[in-house]
């Protein structure tokens, strides 16, 4: 086991909204720009001064704390301002994922029992629906526009104090919930606490990322997801520095644009992004339409992955076409964000680098017993930022929060350097003539032939009942699929890392399903 150790000392009473806020209070810091997005900034006083004004409404709505307010809000000034202001007052803000159906929002709402929910005009569409079915909303407020017959945001605040008296609170009190995708069953909503948010923007954004005041960030994960709600809404306030945040799709053309406009120090992305980024640049310099001459991102110090293991070929191009690192990391909804991080100027391609102060981990085999350096075990993490518990999910809960452990799922191996990497999720290993096969190493090996846009590999059953990789391939541009090239791509994998590995079948597709985050949804191509 390797540990590592930092305290962070919080007084008994706490509210992480002030924790966040008042320090950009001071006279140098107030009118200077938080987020940016479009034309506009939002300073700190008006964030301050707007959730207050949000507190003081959800106050009136008869909102007391450790009650519920639901967020399905897009991209905006808004989210921060109702994040806070429901802090503030101790109610428990839960941010739900703008890209669902309306089935989603029935159970994210009567699950959660929110008796708020603040929902952005261009999304009352999936609500509308299902308002009917809400067991326990007392009011519904709309943001961002207005919706014939509810109240908006704007109308709410219009006339309340821009102060209010913070509602302290414990460190160890639920501060805001963040429900998991929900591929394997139910969402789960991972309760955090006040202190969560602190030791992940001190451990992670300051101490390993090294985030400072002249640092602008620039998420392609958006607000309600563990990974953007550091990256934009905490880890500036706390290190000094911005964060522009993106309204539409993240489309690697937009990306490129939006980084042309605010040329942005660190970038946050993910493995899929990244290599479509790369596919899109790729062409530009082929000279398909695209800017002329194709941006070359020299404002970048460096940007970060999450999400899934970054593979080593889409490192190798990043750093050939723009000469910045990408530090691949891994984070959960659980643990709240990476615990696991590369170095800028500490680098090693393929891995996902080392352990964040503050944290600790362990690779255990089937018996939870410790394995050894260089061989693959099942990762558990440790550490303050880590959920309790899932909310109404007592069962879930006793099986990935083990006392101060959390079974992240996940498979690695450590080596002699305290290097982690990674092999897969627990079910996506397979076992091919006696021998483990990582789905993400053959996947690499597939990624650095010139043909292959994207693929994933899952295990799938030959007619002798054994397990053998089928790969879904997602060609580049302009290359057509054929018998030919697939028993070509069988070869490539063969050659490069063993015959064993290569894949025993090989489809082609348009494309792959993904969860909203990027993830590839390896149980669909599997089922």
């Amino acid at each position: 086991m390797v540990k590592m150790s930092s305290e962070i000392n919080l007084p008994s009473q706490f509210n992480v909204a002030d924790y966040y806020i008042l320090p950009n209070l001071t006279a140098e810091k107030a009118q200077r720009p938080y987020l940016l997005c479009g034309d506009e900034a939002l300073t700190y006083r008006q964030l301050h001064e707007g959730s207050n004004q949000v507190g003081n409404a959800l106050k009136k709505l008869g909102v007391e704390p450790e009650q519920r307010v639901m967020l399905l809000m897009l991209e905006s000034f808004s989210f921060p301002i109702c994040f806070w202001g429901a802090l503030r007052i101790g109610a428990v803000a839960v941010p739900v994922n703008t890209m669902l159906t309306s089935k989603d929002y029935l159970y994210f709402l009567n699950d959660s029992r929110a008796k708020v929910l603040i929902v952005d005009a261009d999304l009352w569409p999936q609500i509308e629906p299902i308002a009917a079915e809400l067991k326990h909303q007392r009011h519904i407020v709309i943001c961002n526009g207005t919706v014939e017959g509810k109240p908006s945001l704007d109308e709410l605040i219009a006339g309340e104090s821009r102060e209010l008296v913070v509602e302290m609170m414990s460190p160890d009190e639920p501060a805001f919930w963040l429900y998991t995708s929900g591929s394997t069953g139910a969402p789960k909503a991972a309760v955090h606490l006040h202190h969560d948010m602190v030791y992940c923007s001190e451990f992670l954004a300051k101490q390993t990322l090294g985030l400072g005041k002249d640092d602008i960030g620039f998420s392609a994960a958006k607000f309600f997801f563990a990974y953007g709600l550091g990256n934009s809404l905490y880890f500036p306030m706390d290190t000094g520095g911005q964060a522009v945040i993106l309204p539409g799709r993240p489309t690697p053309e937009l990306i490129f644009e939006t980084m042309a406009r605010y040329r942005p120090t660190v970038f946050y992305g993910v493995p899929t992004l990244f290599n479509a980024m790369l596919i899109t640049y790729e062409g530009w310099l082929e000279g398909k339409d695209g800017p002329d001459p194709p941006p070359k991102l020299d404002h970048l110090r460096f940007a970060v992955s999450a999400g899934e293991a970054l593979p080593t070929e889409v490192y190798q191009r990043w750093k050939k076409h723009f000469g910045c690192e990408i530090l691949d990391g891994i984070g959960s909804t659980e643990m709240l964000h990476m615990f696991i991080s590369n170095r800028l100027g500490d680098v090693r391609p393929g891995s996902t680098g080392k352990l964040v102060a503050g944290y600790e981990a362990r690779l255990v085999d089937e018996h939870g017993a410790d394995v050894p350096d260089g061989e693959v075990g099942a990762l558990w993490a440790k550490g303050e930022s880590a959920a309790p518990y899932y909310w109404n999910k007592h069962e879930k809960s006793k099986t990935t929060m083990l006392g101060e452990w959390t079974v992240t799922g996940d498979q690695f191996h450590r080596d002699s350097d305290g290097y982690y990497w990674y092999h897969g999720r627990n079910d996506d290993m397979m076992k091919v003539s006696g021998s483990w096969v990582s789905p993400l190493e053959v996947e690499n090996a597939l990624l650095s032939h010139d043909a292959v846009a994207e693929c994933a590999v899952v295990g799938q059953t030959d007619e002798a009942g054994l397990i053998k990789p089928k790969a879904f391939i997602v060609l580049k541009e302009g290359r057509e699929e054929s018998p030919q090239l697939a028993e070509a791509l069988q070869r490539h994998v063969a050659d490069a890392i063993a015959s064993f590995k290569a894949p025993q079948w090989v489809t082609f597709a348009k494309h792959l399903p993904k969860t909203a985050t990027g993830k590839i949804r390896r149980f669909e191509l599997r089922n």
